[in-house]
């Protein structure tokens, strides 16, 4: 099968490739650059190298894994809008995951006895995108959402939870005051796409996929002039 994963939801960019991927020899090329703006300028070259690294033709996709949010307005956009467009110029089928799922897939993250895991980033005034998962099957037990710090605390429950994500610290602390044994690990982790490419070919195919935003944009369109259609 071969693939072409991304994700531009946070503060990186992140390209995967992978092509004859249930075969005995394959070639995957990825690429991961941090960036805090400038994803879409960068999202279509990272997508023609590793394309071209791995010898992949984009007639020849199967399929296609992003994520569709939450994260930052315009990250998740590009990411949804990209996907949409190669999905019609190529005809391969699309795959998706949560921005925060994909990063409770990282590698990075290391086995636990709790039953649960969540991940959570800061959304800013006192808040954070959060996301609980079952340990074992990584499904979502809580939905991907936007909740302030003492929301997000009865979201998460009461047995012993690992929190990862740059939300971990403030949730952690705030649920260990509630007597809850949470950890708080990883607190710069943000998503890759590697980390799907090989999963995507058992995901569920996305027959309708929308952004996730969770938060309207902080740019708004300018007030309406008073002098507009005024008489001279």
């Amino acid at each position: 099968m071969n693939i072409l994963s991304f994700d531009t939801c946070f503060d990186a960019c992140s390209v995967a490739g992978g092509r004859g991927l249930r075969s005995l020899s394959p070639a995957i090329s990825f690429a991961f650059e941090p960036m805090q703006k400038g994803h879409p300028e960068r999202l279509l070259p990272l997508i023609e190298a590793v394309m071209s690294e791995t010898g992949l033709a984009f007639a020849a996709l199967d399929r296609i894994a992003v994520t569709f949010g939450p994260g930052t307005f315009t990250g998740t956009r590009i990411c949804v809008s990209a996907a949409r467009a190669l999905a019609l110029a190529t005809g391969a089928e699309i795959v998706s995951v949560s921005s925060l799922k994909l990063m409770a897939m990282s590698p990075l993250i290391p086995a636990a006895p709790t039953r649960r895991v969540a991940v959570a980033t800061d959304a800013r005034r006192g808040e954070v995108y959060l996301e609980v998962f079952d340990r074992h099957t990584l499904a979502s037990v809580v939905a991907a959402r936007r909740a302030t710090i003492d929301e997000a605390v009865s979201l998460i429950g009461r047995e012993p939870i690992v929190i990862a994500g740059s939300g971990g610290d403030s949730l952690a602390q705030a649920a260990r005051q509630q007597g809850v044994e949470a950890i708080a690990i990883l607190p710069d982790l943000l998503p890759d796409a590697l980390d799907v490419l090989f999963a995507a070919a058992e995901l569920p195919v996305s027959v309708s996929m929308r952004p996730l935003y969770l938060r309207p944009p902080d740019a708004k369109p300018p007030a309406p002039s008073p002098f507009v259609g005024a008489g001279a």
